[in-house]
């Protein structure tokens, strides 16, 4: 047999599987549902295009930043110790300017709820 054959009969039978799950859920899907958004039986209370309140950005710009961090740090742990005391002091520097910037959100009032 053929290395193709095999290729094409593997990817016919994921065919014919996900065809027959389209077909069983089509068959046994309930009927009357009125279309509209799904928030557990109730009906949503507000738009969903509603405003979110600013302090919302600053948050999650500051969440941004630390999952930033996360992002250059992960790598960082690989090479730090091939490359030595170098990597380590801009890791630091790296860290005090997003200390900078959490310190001026914190005195712009980004952080306050009140």
């Amino acid at each position: 047999m053929p290395p193709y054959a095999v290729a094409l009969s593997v990817a016919g039978l994921v065919l014919a599987l996900v065809a027959g799950v389209y077909a069983a859920s089509f068959a046994l899907a309930p009927r009357g549902f009125e279309s509209g958004p799904f928030l557990s039986g109730a009906r949503p209370a507000e738009h969903a295009l509603s405003r979110y309140h600013v302090r919302w950005y600053t948050v999650s710009m500051v969440f941004l930043a630390f999952d930033m961090e996360m992002v250059f740090m992960y790598p960082w742990a690989v090479v730090v110790a091939s490359v030595g005391v170098k990597a380590v002091v801009e890791m630091f520097v790296f860290l005090a300017l997003l200390l900078v910037g959490v310190l001026y959100a914190w005195r712009e009032g980004a952080l306050r709820w009140a």
